[in-house]
């Protein structure tokens, strides 16, 4: 694999310079365009506001509204998902030494998907809007848990055994759904489960960016504190042992915190796949192995796919809106697969 294709400092500060450039205007862009297409200098002055960075007394624009209450909500939820799914995905590859896993293998989002669609089935949103999230995340936690649980009891804890125990859960919990969908009541009741197992932003509010926001930033620090170990294990089982890597505790806490990131992600967003795959593969390849820049750099990078995957999935088609589930496996499907296809050329060189 041809890794560590920006090797100056020039280039490396020009690659970040890039990468937080595309990154602030993916969210003034995702904020401004839309079915009613906002200025960029209003955007951003009711952006700054909102935030603290400008005096809130400022003239107030006549698009406030909108911004405040609609699309920056939305942008911002985007923002955390992408993040979130992306740091999980770097943790994952860096974890079982596999450029090619993300964090569904496990597990997570079938478990998180069942949660969802057992709500749905069962009538529990009619209690409250939030059991619809809480299920999706509790189904994501218990799955790890399960998982986990049976990995350590077993004679051979390898982790491609891990892997293997994933991809059964995933299978499983997937011929489950299939059950439910099949027996839905009505149109309405399958048309929802449909709905959210396609991934989508819509009517995303405040209280979706509080519910996301802390647990992912939290995750994200959590998991960068293991980028020393994480870069060990990236040597060898032995060489990281020698080094001094508590190989079972650090095993443990990254699926943890890989699985309640992505657990709490898919709760406010569905399932949204090829962001943790695509995106620390192509910064991987970018930038190398060290967990510390990969972390941040698809932090930014997976926030900006997404918030780009979501304006793309409300203007291509208008009036009509997608899924933006549905777009990132039409962009990311494509990608990865050029991805693959010069990482190979790159090994045959």
């Amino acid at each position: 694999m041809r890794w560590d294709m920006i090797k100056s400092k020039r280039g490396r500060f020009i690659f970040w310079l890039v990468l937080l450039s595309l990154f602030c205007s993916a969210i003034v862009v995702g904020v401004a365009v839309g079915p009613i297409v906002i200025p960029f200098s209003d955007t951003v002055v009711s952006i700054g506001k909102k935030l603290g960075v400008l005096s809130q007394t400022m003239e107030a624009t006549q698009f406030e509204v909108v911004i405040n209450e609609v699309r920056l909500p939305r942008v911002l939820v985007a923002l955390f998902v992408g993040s979130g799914l992306a740091v999980a995905g770097v943790a994952m590859q860096g974890l079982f030494r596999n450029p090619l896993v993300e964090p569904g293998y496990i597990g997570v989002s079938s478990g998180a998907a069942l949660g969802a669609v057992s709500a749905l089935f069962f009538g529990w949103t009619k209690w409250s809007h939030w059991m619809l999230p809480l299920s999706a995340f509790v189904g994501a936690m218990f799955v790890m848990v399960v998982i986990l649980a049976v990995w350590q009891t077993s004679r051979h804890k390898s982790i491609a055994m891990l892997l293997l125990l994933g991809i059964g859960i995933n299978s499983f919990f997937s011929a489950i759904m299939n059950v439910l969908v099949a027996t839905s009541k009505n149109e309405q009741e399958l048309r929802g489960i449909i709905y959210w197992l396609q991934g989508g932003l819509d009517a995303r509010t405040w209280e979706h960016v509080q519910l996301v926001a802390l647990p992912i930033l939290l995750g994200i620090l959590g998991l960068t504190w293991f980028s020393r170990e994480l870069d060990m294990l990236l040597l060898g089982e032995e060489q990281a042992l020698s080094s001094g890597v508590d190989i079972k505790k650090v095993r443990t806490f990254v699926l943890l915190l890989a699985a309640f990131m992505t657990g709490t992600a898919v709760a406010v967003s569905g399932i949204i796949g090829f962001v943790g795959l695509i995106i620390p593969h192509m910064f991987r390849l970018l930038l190398g192995p060290r967990h510390r820049s990969l972390f941040l750099a698809s932090a930014f990078g997976g926030a900006t796919f997404l918030i780009g995957a979501d304006l793309v999935s409300r203007m291509i088609l208008q009036p009509i809106t997608l899924q933006v589930g549905v777009v990132s496996a039409l962009i990311g499907a494509p990608l990865f697969i050029f991805l693959l296809l010069t990482s190979h050329k790159g090994v045959r060189s």
